[in-house]
């Protein structure tokens, strides 16, 4: 297939689908075969400058000001409307992942329909505190709060749950009355561009949402972190390029909301119900292929019962289907990319190094001529390794663990404590003080108990150390995407 055949994806601004001046293209890659089947413009800086522009002109003419309830109804009119293109999104997503279409259909897609309902629902029955303030003399005073839009914010969108993290941001931003500039990952520009389409049937106005494609530095994501109309930065990624991102906007003092990565552990002791554990082990290690800043990558196991749960992990990992996306019986999809691939294998080869075993897993399947180009990797488990081991201390994002026992419940602590990291632990026992104790000494922003990647939208969501700063969730999102201003009146 030619590139000139090949479906064209284009940027979104002030209501518009529109091309650069100077029209430079990349191709976007199937991850389940390593075949391009989409064009990209990259959006170059004056692009980027035009959809900024448009963004501070839709806030001026009036969408800052236009009332909540108002704002709330598009934002449910776009979850209806995803829904009558539901398949649409669900075909746009594979083919930007490569991940199963069971996963998403009931995970990607359905999510994103949630997103916009409950911040709907969340920025409707939001209030600000008051405070009848009582001063010397006999005098009184009225302080309340009112909350305005931040402003113009840059919404940057990682690979790996493209549309459901692209909704998670632009909802609250949207609901609170600010425009956006979205830049999706150049690995999955389908389903924002999509959206747009989806924002224009349901009457957003122009230049609220836009959409520029491309790269990082010296591109879109360079040239919209560094422009001087944008008020904030809402970004999802690695952490290396959050800390990038801070240095850009600090000469500006502009704020930032970062969810980063994670080196996540769960805590294993012996008294739990190793059936509900195994269960809910397989699917923090391997939903997604490993691609979920939620995973887990470090397994401690208190070591009564380690054989036991290494066993069963090595049996759910050799059940998981590997295979095309579209088969509703496949669990497991590719990597995002031959080049994540040639990291998440240069693990491989540390973990040979420090010693570990592999229980299984370890290459790269074969999966028939049809997948065999694509970005696949057989998920894999270790023992051997210690805390000390780089497998076990950087984040690899792939569909790995390291089994690692402990005898005590301080060891236990201690040893999932020690990183860098801070996003999030499960902890899993039968003992209910227990839970509460371990769950709460863990230092990380999201703690389970006897359970993974069970979430309330309306609770806080972020992580602590490399994982972010600030949280996402519920009324948390409006401390982000809202400035207040006190208002005192002397009565």
């Amino acid at each position: 297939m030619t590139e000139e055949s090949l479906r064209w994806i284009r940027n979104f601004v002030d209501g518009q689908f529109v091309e650069p001046e100077e029209a430079h293209s990349f191709a976007t890659i199937d991850p389940a075969t390593g075949a391009a089947f989409a064009s990209v413009h990259e959006a170059d800086r004056t692009l980027v400058d035009r959809a900024v522009v448009a963004a501070r002109r839709a806030l001026d003419a009036g969408w800052a000001r236009t009332p909540v309830r108002e704002r709330t109804a598009l934002l449910r009119r776009a979850a209806d409307r995803i829904e009558e293109r539901f398949e649409e999104f669900v075909a746009a997503e594979i083919a930007d992942t490569g991940k199963p279409v069971r996963q998403a259909r009931e995970l990607d897609v359905a999510r994103a329909l949630a997103n916009f309902r409950t911040f709907a629902d969340v920025v409707a029955a939001a209030g600000q505190e008051s405070f009848l303030t009582e001063l010397p003399g006999g005098r009184r005073a009225l302080n309340y709060a009112v909350r305005k839009p931040l402003g113009v914010v840059a919404v940057i969108v990682p690979w790996n749950l493209p549309l459901l993290l692209l909704t998670w941001k632009v909802a609250p931003a949207l609901a609170c009355g600010n425009a956006v500039v979205v830049k999706p990952s150049e690995e999955t520009p389908a389903t924002a561009t999509l959206l747009a389409e989806v924002f224009a049937e349901v009457g957003l106005p122009a230049g609220v949402y836009n959409v520029v494609h491309g790269f990082g530095a010296d591109s879109a994501g360079e040239f919209l972190t560094t422009h001087p109309g944008i008020d904030g930065v809402t970004f999802t990624g690695s952490s290396a390029t959050g800390s990038h991102v801070m240095k850009t906007v600090a000469p500006r003092v502009r704020p930032v909301s970062f969810e980063l990565g994670g080196k996540n552990a769960a805590v294993v002791f012996d008294d739990v119900d190793l059936d509900e554990a195994l269960d809910g082990l397989s699917r923090s290690v391997f939903t997604n292929t490993g691609q979920v800043c939620l995973c887990t990558e470090r397994v401690y196991v208190q070591r009564g019962i380690f054989d036991e749960i290494a066993d069963g992990l090595v049996a759910r990992a050799q059940n998981l289907r590997l295979g095309s996306p579209m088969d509703e019986a496949t669990t497991t999809g590719p990597l995002i990319s031959q080049a994540h691939r040639r990291k998440v294998l240069g693990y491989f080869e540390s973990v040979a190094e420090s010693g570990g075993e592999v229980l299984t897993g370890g290459g790269i399947p074969e999966l028939g001529a049809d997948l065999d180009g694509g970005s696949w990797i057989e998920p894999t488990l270790w023992t051997g390794l210690t805390n000390a081991d780089r497998a076990v201390r950087e984040e690899i994002f792939g569909p790995v663990a390291a089994l690692i026992p402990f005898d005590t419940e301080n060891e236990a602590i201690a040893l999932a404590n020690d990183t860098e990291y801070g996003l999030a632990a499960s902890v899993w026992t039968n003992d209910l003080r227990r839970g509460h104790r371990v769950a709460h000494a863990m230092n990380v922003g999201m703690s389970w108990v006897n359970t993974w990647f069970l979430r309330d939208l309306r609770s806080p969501f972020g992580g602590m150390g490399l994982s972010g700063i600030g949280r996402e969730g519920g009324e948390s999102s409006l401390h982000f995407y809202t400035e207040p201003t006190n208002v005192c009146v002397q009565l």
